[in-house]
């Protein structure tokens, strides 16, 4: 891709992963599900997932699969309302950005 990707609209796109699973998902999996979208490595996401967490965005657990832990990520109530946030913002963006290239002011 082209254009930057800035830090809110990593956090945005993370916390939309998240909250498609109710219970969570694990980080290999965000991952993956970031990378159908964005060019990203695991090294950029994971600082993503822990600021996200320091944040009360996500909630963190633990949970055994295979032999060995696996480490999940939750949307919390704050994470959510932060997602929702974030929604709110890109339609505006998005909007302006769609109205300039077409022709218009935004």
């Amino acid at each position: 891709m082209v254009f930057n990707t800035g830090a809110a609209l990593l956090d945005a796109i993370v916390l939309a992963v998240v909250s498609k699973e109710k219970e969570g998902t694990y980080g290999y999996k965000i991952t993956q599900d970031v990378r159908g979208v964005l060019d990203v490595s695991e090294s950029t996401l994971y600082p993503v997932l822990r600021r996200l967490q320091k944040d009360d965005c996500l909630e963190v657990y633990d949970m055994a699969y295979a032999g060995r832990n696996r480490r999940y990520y939750k949307l919390t109530d704050r994470g959510a309302a932060q997602l929702e946030l974030y929604k709110a913002e890109w339609k505006i963006y998005a909007s302006k950005i769609s109205g300039m290239f077409e022709g218009g002011i935004g």
